[in-house]
């Protein structure tokens, strides 16, 4: 409950400031929010590829790959295997970043899902950037076409600290339909590291319980 929360108030942050703060940003790679400072002056198109390998526990692993496609305010998405095994989604959104101290990016976006399951997703990326220190939230809600039981809410926050440029890590949580373990959050942390436009990011998720998972995830900026 307390991560909506924090969801919504960015949200409605953003709207407040989307008069005088849209601006280029560099997007940063998917879960791995360290946004670079805002610019003014209209940018290229930016890319950005991710594939994160899941190994569950007494479970099959699989495969996420999202890509991610960014010119000034614009922000494209294409993922899958994210809202549930099976499943693509498509999504378009609005880019705003403010701050220099503090630096805030926010997303909003509204996504088609396609395939195990099929719907219409509105959702959020957003993150807060103070010294060496991030927090950030991915989430959306789906609605279910074909049965209101489908429904699901999905949500990624995390926090992070980068000691080093090269280093970072932090604590992390996930809601997700894709698999299901005796947990309903999945909990756990990670540790990051970048190499020029490359990270390279390990997740394990409940360590030390009979529901332990672990994802891997290398993604390259272009």
């Amino acid at each position: 409950m307390l991560w909506r929360v924090f969801a919504g108030l960015l949200l409605l942050s953003g709207c407040g400031w989307a008069q005088t703060t849209t601006q280029s940003q560099s997007k940063p790679q998917p879960h791995s929010h360290n946004p670079a400072a805002p610019i003014s002056a209209p940018g290229p198109w930016e890319y950005s590829l991710s594939v994160g390998g899941y190994l569950i526990e007494g479970e099959d692993g699989y495969a996420q790959p999202t890509f991610t496609a960014d010119h000034n305010w614009l922000h494209l998405e294409a993922r899958y295997n994210y809202e549930n095994l099976h499943t693509g989604s498509l999504w378009v959104g609005y880019n705003f970043s403010w701050g220099k101290t503090w630096q805030f990016t926010i997303t909003p976006m509204i996504g088609g899902v396609f395939g195990r399951t099929n719907g219409i997703a509105p959702g959020c990326e957003a993150s807060l950037t103070w010294k060496k220190l991030t927090l950030s939230l991915d989430n959306e809600y789906v609605f279910d076409t074909a049965s209101k039981s489908g429904n699901f809410y999905y949500s990624w926050p995390q926090i992070t600290y980068q000691p080093f440029g090269w280093l970072r890590v932090g604590g992390v949580a996930q809601h997700s339909k894709s698999f299901q373990t005796k947990f309903e959050v999945q909990r756990g942390f990670l540790v990051g590291v970048n190499w020029k436009k490359a990270e390279f990011t390990s997740y394990v998720f409940n360590p030390g319980t009979s529901s332990s998972s672990v994802l891997l995830e290398v993604g390259v900026s272009f």
